[in-house]
């Protein structure tokens, strides 16, 4: 209670509850500050949009910005009666304080995708690049900041608008370009690799020029600037001396295969928000803290995955979004009015893309890049995102950018962002070069031809496919006058989340094959290049493992190519059942189940389904001991005639005994035949047995009466009468009624099976595809270089 000058006594508002007492209390709980309708809308609306612009290819950034404009006075806020219900003033100190409080830890899982490691070993090409995308632009934008300022803003303060102009056009969005580049299949090519490392140099670059950017935006004096700089450093460096080492404990104490400890999980978070709170008291925001934090912790060990793993669906699906819509809240595209306020807008779009573009386009280009790479990249790097928001943001909270000049660079930013995409894919269109040698052997037989390599791309989801992915390639080997060679490609789903970037991240090692990396103390070790490494060293095998990143949608468009650009005649896939303790298979997703099924009508050679009952067990077996008993199930057709030739190469390895159960046809195709015949003529150790064809009762019982195998091989369209009698139904009709019959739970629960279907010449890849991407050729690991001298591109 306070006494005013006139007598009157000024009463304080009652303090404001967070919560109504209800609707039948006569109270409405729009006029209550807990965000909750706010929240829903806000998911609900930028999700929707991201569907809609799906078909675009946009990242859902895109659909986040647009979102917050259209909820804000620019296109729906214009309604009064809206804005005030759904979004009224008194709620929207706490929508700020939720979106900020979001962001601190969205800042912190943008710091643990980055690997200082990975930025010191950036090789000179990408420091080049990142060097001249900063200057030029930044030079360009303290240009375009002297025509803005004396047309919009003359008032305000001269060298923050220089600064916050210069970092606003310079800055390249990681985590949005991460994105883009999956969405181009270019994530793990050559182009995308020198995008990534330049960006992640330009995201450390751009932080520190906010720093200072902030610093002089203050109402201070100059030397008050200084001290907030120098305070900021000695942040930045007590952190590295005395936070580091923390954290590097509570890594040491989270070995791989153990849970992490709930306290160091604890413990971490408030740290983040304890460094939040004493660079938003030193005077540069809260967000530096959380940033630097996240950097520093390490990112050896399942530590930083966890961390990520227990924030990312939280704050990226419910509070970042928040900061969209509080961005859009102070955007008004209608301040834009008139030729002049338009004509900035052009200029603005043109200088950034002008600077960013030509910047990082001549790098390259005097680096002797080819033309359409050297401007791929410029358009690449020309991405903002998320941090171009905050900064803008930052600046028009210090009233360094009014409310027009804030809403022609929102403009900017989503411009830029929005024709990264189509602009990328007009100008570079990685297309696959043909080879001089034509791509010839596409199925697993040439006739005689027995001297030839079998090339296979064999694929796989996770660590548990290894052993017996590795054990049914051991028992492909054949002789060693006929090589096997083996591309192994790890299958993994790229997404919005930002434990796909740290995913790509480990998956790179920025591009350094792992095998340079085992001397290092701290080397990551992934037990799948282990596994395969060891495999190779012990085998005469050439395995050179691989990994495609993408989406599941469009990841089979990374299989195709690589098959064609590998130049290899079998395709394996994984079956996208596992086998349960109770032997029962368990799908793990239908997306999976529509990956086989693209290939199969896609793949530029043969094709082979995988059903992993455990082939040889859990552990890998050595070469010495392997003894699997395996039989091919032939009724006839070309699927059959592939599935018999993939079994006379098992046959020749001294460690499988093959059956050949023959289903007699009533009219033979003289093609089987002549496939059986070659069979008996070249086999030496394997059985062969027929048996009548009379019906689908006699077929089961004479594949049961066959005894057990560890191992059955089949073609997918088999030439069997009353095909559909084999199983009653079946929702995996890739496998072909044998194959489905096989898998069933009536038959067995413990034989693998490997469905074949034989390329076929007639069909092409053409419509299937648009066009042949490069192929996904990020390796988990080179092996070694002298095996991997002799395999061609």
């Amino acid at each position: 209670m306070a006494a005013a000058g006139n007598g009157t006594a000024a009463v304080c508002p009652a303090p404001m509850k967070a919560t109504s007492d209800g609707a039948w209390q006569g109270e409405n709980p729009l006029n209550y500050p807990l965000a909750i309708v706010q929240i829903c809308l806000v998911v609900l609306v930028t999700r929707g949009l991201a569907f809609v612009l799906r078909p675009l290819r946009q990242p859902r950034v895109i659909a986040e910005i647009i979102g917050g404009i259209l909820l804000g006075p620019s296109a729906l806020g214009r309604n009064k009666t809206f804005l005030n219900n759904v979004f009224p003033k008194r709620s929207l100190t706490v929508l700020d304080t939720l979106a900020n409080f979001g962001l601190l830890f969205f800042l912190f899982l943008v710091g643990l995708e980055l690997d200082l490691r990975s930025i010191r070993r950036t090789g000179r090409p990408a420091l080049a690049i990142a060097i001249a995308g900063i200057s030029l632009p930044f030079v360009i934008g303290i240009g375009t900041s002297v025509v803005l300022r004396s047309t919009l803003n003359p008032e305000g303060s001269s060298a923050p608008f220089l600064v916050f102009m210069g970092v606003a056009l310079s800055i390249t969005a990681f985590p949005v370009l991460a994105r883009i580049l999956a969405e181009l299949k270019l994530l793990t090519t050559d182009l995308g690799r020198i995008a990534m490392s330049a960006a992640a140099v330009n995201d450390v670059t751009a932080w520190i020029l906010l720093a200072l950017a902030i610093a002089l935006s203050g109402s201070g004096s100059p030397l008050t600037t200084l001290w907030v700089l120098l305070s900021a450093a000695a942040f930045v460096i007590g952190a590295t001396i005395f936070l580091r080492p923390a954290l590097s404990f509570a890594v040491q104490c989270s070995p791989a295969g153990e849970p992490v400890r709930e306290s160091f999980i604890c413990a971490t978070l408030t740290i983040v928000l304890a460094a939040g709170f004493i660079t938003d008291a030193i005077g540069i925001h809260a967000l530096f803290g959380g940033f630097v934090v996240g950097v520093l912790v390490p990112k050896d060990g399942p530590f930083a995955a966890v961390l990520i793993e227990k924030l990312e669906d939280l704050i990226s699906s419910l509070l970042l979004p928040l900061y969209f819509v509080s961005s859009g809240l102070k955007t008004n595209v209608a301040t834009i009015s008139g030729a002049r306020s338009w004509g900035l807008l052009v200029l603005v779009i043109t200088n950034a893309c002008l600077g960013k573009v030509l910047g990082t386009f001549l790098a390259p280009f005097f680096a002797r890049l080819p033309v359409r790479e050297a401007l791929a990249l410029g358009f690449l790097m020309n991405t903002k995102g998320l941090v171009e928001l905050i900064v803008l943001n930052i600046g028009r909270d210090r009233k360094v950018l009014n409310d027009e000049c804030f809403a022609i660079l929102v403009l900017m930013a989503l411009f830029t962002t929005f024709i990264t995409t189509p602009t990328v894919m007009a100008v570079y269109k990685p297309a696959r070069q043909l080879s001089a040698t034509p791509h010839k052997h596409r199925t697993i037989s040439h006739g005689d031809n027995f001297f030839h390599d079998l090339r296979i791309l064999a694929c796989f989801h996770g660590s548990r496919n290894i052993p017996t992915l590795i054990n049914l390639i051991e028992s492909s080997r054949g002789t060693h006058r006929r090589r096997l060679i083996v591309y192994a490609m790890h299958l993994m789903e790229f997404s919005e989340r930002s434990s796909a970037i740290f995913m790509v991240n480990k998956a790179r090692h920025n591009g350094l094959p792992l095998w340079r990396r085992h001397n290092s103390p701290h080397a990551d070790i992934d037990q799948m290049v282990v596994a395969f490494e060891a495999y190779r060293q012990l085998s005469s095998v050439a395995i050179r493992p691989m990994t495609a990143i993408s989406d599941l949608n469009t990841i089979h468009e990374d299989i195709i190519a690589s098959a064609e650009q590998k130049r290899v005649a079998l395709i394996i896939l994984p079956f996208h059942k596992v086998q349960r303790m109770d032997g029962r298979l368990e799908s793990i997703g239908e997306a999976h189940h529509q990956i086989n099924e693209r290939v199969l009508r896609g793949a530029p050679c043969s094709v082979a389904v995988l059903v992993d009952r455990g082939l040889g067990g859990a552990a890998l077996v050595a070469s010495s001991i392997v003894s699997y008993s395996m039989a091919v199930l032939f009724f006839g057709g070309p699927d059959d005639r592939e599935a018999l030739d993939y079994g006379l190469r098992m046959a020749e390895h001294p460690g499988i005994s093959l059956l050949v159960l023959r289903f007699l046809q009533r009219d033979p195709d003289p093609d089987d035949e002549k496939s059986v015949a070659h069979f008996q003529s070249k086999n030496t150790s394997g059985r062969y047995e027929e048996v009548a064809a009379d019906g689908t009762a006699q077929v089961a019982a004479a594949i049961m009466a066959a005894g057990r195998f560890n191992l059955y091989i089949v073609g997918r369209r088999a030439s069997i009468a009353a095909e559909a009698a084999l199983v009653e139904r079946t929702d995996c009709p890739e496998l072909g009624p044998v194959g489905s019959y096989l898998v069933s739970p009536e038959f067995s629960t413990a034989a693998s099976v490997l469905v074949i279907q034989r390329y076929d010449p007639k069909v092409g890849t053409e419509d299937s595809l648009a066009q042949i991407y490069d192929a996904a050729d990020s390796p988990l690991s080179a092996a070694t270089p002298e095996a991997c001298d002799h395999l061609s591109a």
